[in-house]
């Protein structure tokens, strides 16, 4: 391979941990915010999950990001690439930095079409797979909200019954050791859904270097280990701001709570994973975290953050396709490799920026696993 294709791929590679960083919130908010693991235990544990996600499901996501959005026999170049990937690590930094689960996943679909679209016209997208992308922007989180719903309904049934026979502080041990399962079952989902984004992008990095067509779209094996390590690299090092809002700021949690929103969220990553759809892991948390939340009581829920959150999730494609567009253009003033390189350094640079101040914050010891106070 060249060496931009070679430059193109770390980049990848570095958006994939960022993405495991910007979205290990969607993975262990709910089993942290309720107590049953300890913050150090919860991103390894979801870590592992991650990684071991592609044994399970397989590659169907990474094709249809590789060449469902955007028609990769019509780019002549692999700027596109980069300019989608650029946007997508910068969408999710400004979003990590003001602490809203958005979507890794929609920044990274909005940064193909933005660079298709200024770089080839709209007739290097591909229609139907950004409508299956589109209308799971909606039904990812209400299929999220309503298993949210009727698993805390039939959970609370299942709590009242043990109470019944024992102690309220067993009824809690018990959805604590479920909740263990479920933190496991959603980190396997979010590891089969986003890693894969990154596998297909490497992939067609590949078949865009060797002037490939899109039929030869095959995902190699030390490709889906690269991918499924750095997300899972990313998910160890933990985006806490996320992590905040989303086990405590949206709604109070308790275990059998935890319990019901992750386990309505797993069945809906496994679902659109097995049918190869590319949905946000973050959308399907959220929307399962809201339902739980609602079968409280409606004033449960802080509206106003979820407000925000929405918007946010609105803002996301177009947000990171114009960014994208902006770095396609940039590419026309320096070359790609050059700007491949800029992005590795200033992620590097933001990186022990970043370490320094959880250096200061959370003392030298714990600096990645602690949570800020």
């Amino acid at each position: 391979m060249s060496t931009e294709a070679w430059l193109v791929i770390l980049v990848a590679l570095t958006f994939d941990f960022f993405n495991g960083f910007h979205d290990a919130a969607n993975s262990i908010a709910t089993a942290v915010s309720t107590r049953v693991l300890s913050p150090r235990f919860a991103v390894a544990w979801a870590a592992f999950w991650n990684f071991v996600a592609f044994i399970v499901f397989g590659t169907a996501v990474a094709k249809t990001i590789g060449s469902g959005i955007v028609d990769i026999g019509r780019l002549a170049s692999l700027d596109i690439i980069l300019a989608a990937v650029i946007g997508a690590i910068a969408w999710d930094i400004i979003t990590w930095y003001y602490g809203l689960p958005t979507s890794s996943s929609h920044a990274l679909v909005g940064g193909l079409i933005g660079a298709a679209l200024v770089a080839a016209g709209h007739g290097a997208l591909e229609a139907s797979g950004i409508y299956k992308t589109a209308i799971f922007i909606v039904i990812s989180p209400f299929l999220g909200l309503v298993l949210g719903v009727v698993l805390m309904n039939l959970s609370l049934l299942v709590g009242q019954q043990i109470a019944k026979r024992s102690t309220l502080e067993r009824t809690n041990g018990v959805f604590r050791k479920l909740q263990l399962i479920s933190a496991g079952a959603y980190s396997l989902g979010h590891g089969a859904n986003d890693a894969q984004k990154t596998m297909g992008i490497i992939t067609a990095v590949i078949l865009i270097d060797h002037g490939r067509a899109v039929q030869d779209f095959h995902v190699a094996f030390p490709t889906v280990l690269a991918a499924q390590a750095a997300i899972a690299l990313g998910t160890l090092a933990g985006g806490w701001r996320i992590v905040r809002t989303l086990g405590s700021k949206i709604t109070k949690l308790q275990p059998v709570g935890g319990f019901a929103a992750e386990s309505g969220a797993a069945i809906t990553l496994f679902t659109t994973a097995h049918f190869g759809i590319p949905v946000s892991t973050t959308h399907t948390i959220t929307g399962s975290i809201i339902g739980v939340g609602t079968t409280n009581r409606f004033s449960a829920v802080r509206w106003g953050l979820t407000g925000r959150v929405v918007y946010a999730w609105i803002l996301t494609i177009p947000g990171a396709g114009i960014i994208s567009a902006v770095a396609w253009y940039v590419m026309r003033l320096i070359p790609a490799s050059l700007m491949a390189v800029l992005v590795l350094i200033g992620m590097l640079v933001w990186g022990g920026i970043w370490t320094q101040r959880r250096r200061h914050r959370a003392g030298a010891s714990d600096a990645v696993f602690a949570p800020p106070h």
